[in-house]
């Protein structure tokens, strides 16, 4: 595990605990080389190829005349490199890109249930997404060329209508910055900001999960729904004629409320409801099932000879007993929650693990290696 009472250069020199206690939802951050000589991980052109995929989310947006655009993809063409005022933004790269993942994963001193992904920005001479604000906590790392970014801490976040973008409509910026490659800015929730592309750039942001209490509360109505056991059938014995037939009675209203009111849901339910909504994969995550069929006795060998490592694209988390994985879960015992837990932080098991592994778990994995949740790493010879 890491120590989270080390300094980071990531960070400015700050610990974790110091960046956390002063700046996460509190106020910016601005890091001069965060990540010195930092280079794209990604072409221009491999970022163009991920835009045209109908399983990556891209969005294509544009300012001409006074007018915001905004186009989703995938994109069969994309605007000729010397238009200006463009920007085409890639999300979950981090899902399709090894370096990717790695580059998200240096910032797991956040809880892997509010990390989100890695979006690449690309943008022409003057390209930008306007003013506006986000929900959520965002580092914005520079990869490539400069980006001009103004801040405010404004109150009025009215945006203007019509657009296909929150554009605010009185932005207010109080500090400018010019970022370099390798330098980093954090921007705690709805911190009004705009980044303008001087020449060509790329920017990759590295956002967090923050669902709306509507959000959460919908989906748990959702998930309790297959849960509910309410026997009987309402019945009216004592029912009297009525001359208000249009009207619902009293007593038919108090009968079923008190039948609902019988509905309880448990922490148990509220932890499996959770773990289970944060690990589900997003509508456009598609894994592959391995081209390579194994039996449980060719994987567990080469398993407990090189380990396994999840997939990009899954997430596992885990709560006591429970563990989750791409929107499933299941209780574990005592013997099987170290390496389980371990799996899930780390995102790999290496051969001393697996030699280790109960055959209940080995049993799971190679169910998982099946359907591309987990993979077989690489022999080292």
């Amino acid at each position: 595990m890491k120590k989270l009472s080390n300094k980071l250069p990531l960070l400015g020199g700050l610990t974790p605990d110091q960046f956390l206690n002063e700046y996460w939802h509190k106020k910016p951050l601005l890091i001069r080389q965060a990540m010195p000589d930092f280079t794209p991980l990604l072409s221009v052109e491999e970022l163009f190829d991920l835009a045209r995929r109908d399983d990556v989310e891209s969005r294509l947006i544009s300012f001409f005349k006074q007018h915001w655009e905004m186009k989703n993809g995938p994109f069969d063409q994309l605007p000729v490199k010397e238009k200006k005022d463009w920007t085409l933004l890639v999300q979950g790269v981090n899902l399709h890109h090894r370096q990717a993942d790695a580059l998200l994963r240096q910032f797991s001193f956040i809880p892997d249930a509010r990390l989100d992904d890695l979006m690449i920005s690309y943008a022409k001479d003057g390209g930008g997404v306007g003013p506006h604000f986000d929900s959520y906590d965002v580092f914005l790392l520079q990869a490539h060329g400069q980006r001009r970014w103004k801040i405010g801490a404004q109150k009025d976040l009215s945006i203007v209508e019509g657009m296909p973008l929150k554009i605010l409509r009185n932005f207010q910026p109080e500090q400018e910055f010019v970022l370099e490659p390798g330098d980093m800015l954090y921007l705690p929730p709805h911190y009004a900001h705009d980044g303008i592309a001087i020449g060509d750039c790329m920017t990759y942001s590295v956002g967090f999960r923050a669902p709306s209490f509507q959000e959460l509360g919908e989906a748990f109505l959702h998930f309790m729904s297959d849960s509910i056991d309410l026997p009987g059938r309402y019945a009216d014995p004592d029912l009297k004629a009525s001359p208000r037939p249009a009207e619902i009675s009293t007593e038919m209203l108090d009968t079923i409320a008190e039948q609902l009111a019988k509905i309880k849901f448990t922490k148990d339910d509220m932890t499996i409801f959770l773990g289970e909504h944060l690990t589900e994969p997003k509508s456009n995550v598609f894994f592959t099932s391995s081209p390579k069929t194994l039996t449980l006795k060719r994987f567990t060998q080469s398993a407990q000879k090189n380990g396994v490592s999840l997939s990009l694209k899954t997430q596992m988390l885990y709560k006591g007993k429970h563990v989750f994985i791409n929107g499933e879960s299941f209780a574990v015992g005592k013997e099987d929650k170290l390496s389980l837990s371990k799996l899930a932080n780390q995102r790999y098991l290496d051969a001393a693990d697996m030699n280790s592994a109960s055959t209940d778990a080995l049993e799971a994995f190679c169910m998982w290696y099946e359907d591309g949740w987990l993979e077989l790493n690489e022999s080292k010879s």
